[in-house]
């Protein structure tokens, strides 16, 4: 049965909001064209197409009237820029066979056989748009015996270069780049070589690199004593390293390049919503999203800089509005579930089988400003608390409301215990992730995810495949129209440093308002990042922002309180450690 949806541009409000940058962006990856290279949809029509696509999933449960309701409000709330769903859902929904997840997990085994079903099914996910991650944990190391062929075996690292120039090669005509997040237990055997595999800066391009934290490993780090590696297959020890020293290579390593990251392995199963149907090894290319082997999620994110109302004294979080576009949301995404196209089976089975879903956030940086509030305080954490804590809620109750009328996910009743603790049976297994929202962010016109601003003027390169877009924050620039400063040298000042923590000549309580990611402590990024946490089923992105003349040191007190405030992984960034950087400080040429 069809629903009876027609192209809706001629809405009463008009069309979407999306700035000259969100464009940009929709017109060269997301708005559709034809053979010669025009375009043959607005961005309206892309909404549409979304939502019409998404909403057939009701047809099983409801009348095709009601079907059509639903995807009127699926379409109204993502053309007000209120929620959008990941890139491969826009990109894709309303294609035969139409793959529209972001985030994939798939398993590597110690044989060729495994090796380069992985690389192939890899590659079937980045054609299609989605990240893939993967854990080379069980891969023996470099050196041991090959028992079929009497030669020594090449170790993991070897094997990820193979899984890079794969990326390398289908990149080109996919979806969208391909990118991969690559795991490895610190108690490997290899470890050293995997924290240095990007040392030099031109090896492993299309790969984030986390190493696999335990609880015993942090443990021994307490100590300063050393810890044993482990043969993965066999699990007998091979040998032993310190493990402060392997900590400092690690931090050494971040601070140089920006990899590896940390993910704690316990952390995340101690919160895994199916633990007998395996322990989690791996993690999506941003690491917000750990999953099984097989396993896929679809990610969606609230621009909550939206959910405001303004008011004669000032201006408030609408928790109304907040609540429905959280319901409207988790329907959503559920409903991608049921009419993506898997590129593989056993991927199908999987996902379907526990239902996981990622509804997050973006624009919190854009909401503290709009209510006065500086990132780095006591009270942003306090209101992080209050609204991830609200959202999760609403994504539970509106789980449990699908439940009802559709059942729980099929795996439910082999671990109702863990799905329980709110008192309601679900339809996913997990409700809540916080991504980075890079591209969706330009799209809706907002901060990217739960990210403090980068600067308030500054260039982001390689977005459009090498084409500069020059950005100012608008709420600064509405804060200098009012003062009456934006034809002045310091208005140029400003667009040229990018920052005004050191321009005096601004009132203190502006310059606390808008302080930026360099300007903000470590400490700050670490503490924001546990509190939404702690509000998430399954992890958060985040990047700790370092100035060029931090120090390695800095890294590891990042690192070890992650760990102690219950992050399940962090990353670093130290400003131009890399000779290409997305995004870049100060924007003369905006003056």
């Amino acid at each position: 049965m069809a629903i009876r949806l027609v192209a809706k541009g001629n809405s009463a409000v008009g069309p979407a909001p999306i700035s000259e940058n969100g464009r940009m962006v929709l017109e060269a990856r997301y708005l559709r064209k034809n053979e010669q290279g025009a375009l043959m949809e607005s961005p309206d029509e892309m909404f549409w197409r979304v939502a019409r696509h998404v909403a057939t999933a009701d047809l099983g449960y409801d009348t095709p009237d009601r079907v059509e309701e639903t995807a009127v409000g699926f379409f109204e709330t993502m053309r007000r820029l209120e929620f959008l769903p990941n890139s491969p859902t826009l990109m894709n929904a309303g294609q035969d066979q139409a793959q529209l997840s972001a985030c994939f997990v798939l398993p590597v085994e110690d044989s060729l056989e495994s090796v380069f079903e992985a690389i192939k099914n890899m590659a079937l996910i980045h054609k299609s748009g989605g990240g893939t991650g993967f854990s080379f944990s069980r891969i023996r190391p470099r050196g041991d015996r090959v028992r079929t062929t009497q030669g020594a075996a090449s170790g993991p690292v070897s094997f990820m270069r193979v899984f890079d120039a794969a990326t390398e090669a289908v990149k080109q005509g996919g979806a969208r780049r391909g990118a991969n997040m690559g795991i490895l237990r610190v108690d490997h055997p290899d470890i050293l070589e995997f924290i240095d595999a990007k040392s030099g800066g031109s090896d492993l391009r299309n790969f984030n690199l986390s190493v696999g934290i335990t609880d015993a490993f942090m443990e021994t780090l307490r100590l300063g004593a050393d810890y044993p590696l482990f043969h993965p297959n066999t699990r007998e020890p091979k040998s032993q390293l310190n493990s402060r020293r392997v900590f400092r290579r690690i931090c050494e390593r971040a601070w140089e390049t920006g990899d590896p990251g940390v993910v704690f392995l316990d952390t995340i199963n101690r919160h895994n919503p199916t633990p007998d149907l395996g322990r989690i090894e791996g993690t999506n290319p941003c690491g917000e999203q750990p999953l099984l082997p097989f396993e896929a999620c679809n990610l969606g994110s609230i621009n909550l800089a939206r959910m405001i109302s303004n008011h004669g004294d000032g201006a408030s979080i609408d928790y109304s509005r907040i609540a429905q576009t959280v319901r409207t949301a988790v329907h959503f995404l559920d409903n991608v579930i049921d009419v993506n196209h898997y590129p593989l089976l056993q991927i199908a089975a999987v996902t379907r089988g526990n239902r996981k879903i990622g509804l997050g956030v973006m624009g919190w940086a854009d909401l503290l400003i709009r209510l006065g509030i500086p990132y780095a305080s006591e009270q942003a954490l306090t209101l992080a608390d209050r609204v991830m804590g609200f959202i999760r809620r609403a994504a539970h109750r509106a789980s449990a409301e699908l439940a009802a009328g559709r059942g729980t996910y099929p795996s439910f009743s082999r671990h109702p215990a863990g799905d329980m603790k709110d008192g309601a049976a679900r339809r996913n297994a997990s409700a809540t992730t916080v991504a980075p929202t890079g591209t969706l962010s330009i799209i809706a016109g907002c901060s990217s995810g739960i990210e403090p601003l980068f600067a308030l003027s500054y260039a982001r390169k390689n977005v459009l495949d090498g084409v500069e877009m020059k950005e100012i924050h608008p709420g600064l620039l509405r804060e200098l129209e009012a003062r009456g400063l934006t034809q002045s040298a310091l208005f140029n000042e400003i667009l040229r440093r990018g920052i005004i923590g050191e321009i005096v000549e601004l009132p203190r309580e502006i310059r606390e308002l808008y302080r930026t990611a360099l300007e903000i402590s470590p400490e700050w990024h670490v503490r924001m990042q546990a509190v939404f946490q702690k509000h998430s089923d399954n992890a958060v992105s985040k990047t700790v922002n370092l100035p060029f003349d931090s120090k390695p040191e800095e890294v590891e007190s990042i690192y070890r309180l992650a760990y102690e405030l219950g992050c399940k992984g962090i990353t670093v960034y130290r400003d131009r450690c890399r000779e290409s950087q997305v995004l870049n400080i100060g924007c003369a040429a905006c003056a």
